[in-house]
C-alpha cells in the first residue's frame, strides 16, 4: 500500500526500519490544581484516567488520560504493573504533571504558550460536531480563545483548560467541509 506524504524535501516515504514499533505516546502539560484539571479532561472534555502514579519522593504526581470507547476501558488492566505497561504502549495519552503544593500558592501559574514568548501552541482533539460541542461548552462556563464562526477558519474553535492551556476543538474532516462550503 502506497503511502502519500506531501512533497516536502527530506521528507521520506521510506521508515528507517529502525524506527519500527515507535508509538507517539504522550504530550505532557503541568497543571497547578489536580482536581480541577481531572474534571475539565474528564467531564468536560470526556477523557478517562488511565493512570496516576505518584512520585513522593519528588513530591509529583502524573495523570494519564485517553480517549476510551467501553471496550477499550474494559482492557486496561487493573493490575498495576501491567497497567503501566498499558499506559505507556498506547497512542496519544495525555500526561498531567502536578507538583504538588502549587494549587496552594494563588500567585502560581504556567505559561500557557501562546503569550510572549511563544512556544507551545495548544493541543487538538476531534469532535462529531464542533457547534453542538462548543454550546456545550458556553453552557460549562468553558473559556474560549475562538469560536467556530470567529475570524477567517470557520468550523473550528479554541477553548482553555483550567491552566490556561488551548485546546483546538474540530471536526475531523472541517477542512474537506470547507472545501465544499458546508459548515
Amino acid at each position: 500500500m502506497a503511502t502519500h506524504f506531501e512533497n516536502v524535501p527530506g521528507l521520506s516515504e521510506q521508515l528507517d526500519p529502525a524506527t519500527r514499533g515507535f508509538v507517539f505516546n504522550q504530550t505532557m502539560l503541568r497543571i497547578k490544581d489536580p482536581e480541577r484539571s481531572m474534571d475539565f479532561y474528564t467531564r468536560v472534555l470526556g477523557m478517562r484516567l488511565v493512570r496516576k502514579l505518584d512520585f513522593p519522593e519528588m513530591q509529583f504526581s502524573l495523570y494519564f488520560l485517553a480517549y476510551l470507547d467501553e471496550q477499550q476501558a474494559d482492557e486496561v488492566p487493573s493490575d498495576d504493573l501491567k497497567r503501566t505497561t498499558y499506559t505507556f504502549g498506547r497512542e496519544a495519552m495525555l500526561e498531567l504533571t502536578h507538583n504538588w503544593g502549587t494549587e496552594n500558592d494563588a500567585d502560581f501559574a504556567y505559561h500557557d504558550g501562546n503569550a510572549q514568548p511563544q512556544g507551545f501552541g495548544h493541543i487538538g482533539i476531534s469532535v462529531p460536531d464542533v457547534y453542538a460541542a462548543s454550546e456545550r461548552f458556553e453552557e460549562l462556563g468553558i473559556e474560549f480563545v475562538k469560536r467556530p464562526d470567529d475570524g477567517k477558519m470557520k468550523g473550528l474553535s479554541f477553548i482553555k483548560d483550567p491552566d490556561g492551556y488551548w485546546i483546538e476543538v474540530l471536526r475531523a474532516d472541517t477542512f474537506e467541509r470547507q472545501a465544499k462550503g458546508d459548515r
